[in-house]
């Protein structure tokens, strides 16, 4: 497989970055949407490394959908801001930490991968 170690650590610190500034309260910066545009650069990477790794098509299924369910929590404040992901997801902060969970922990398979 690739070697995607930076891109792993790289999204790793992201997601976990991202989940506690949304949490907190923060107000939207514009480093949080460059971030997560380079997020999405990293994932990508990821998702080759594993379609080329030619034998791991459940752990990349399985990467992808843990990846959706974040994305869309980080895309609505990345592109709306604070007001508009609470009025979206106000109440389903659990569900926020649980989706980041799944993806940390896909990532850390992957790690695993990495030798």
């Amino acid at each position: 497989m690739l070697d995607v170690i930076d891109s792993i650590n790289r999204l790793s610190w992201t997601v976990e970055h991202h989940y506690a500034h949304i949490e907190a309260q923060h107000p939207f910066i514009r480093a949080f949407a460059v971030q997560f545009e380079l997020a999405y650069t990293d994932f990508r990477v990821i998702q080759m490394a594993l379609q080329l790794a030619g034998d791991q098509h459940p752990l990349l299924v399985a990467f992808t959908a843990a990846y959706d369910q974040v994305y869309k929590f980080d895309y609505e404040f990345a592109a709306n801001g604070p007001a508009a992901f609470n009025e979206k997801y106000a109440g389903q902060l659990s569900a926020y930490r649980q989706a980041k969970d799944e993806l940390l922990g896909k990532l850390e398979q992957i790690k695993q991968l990495q030798g």
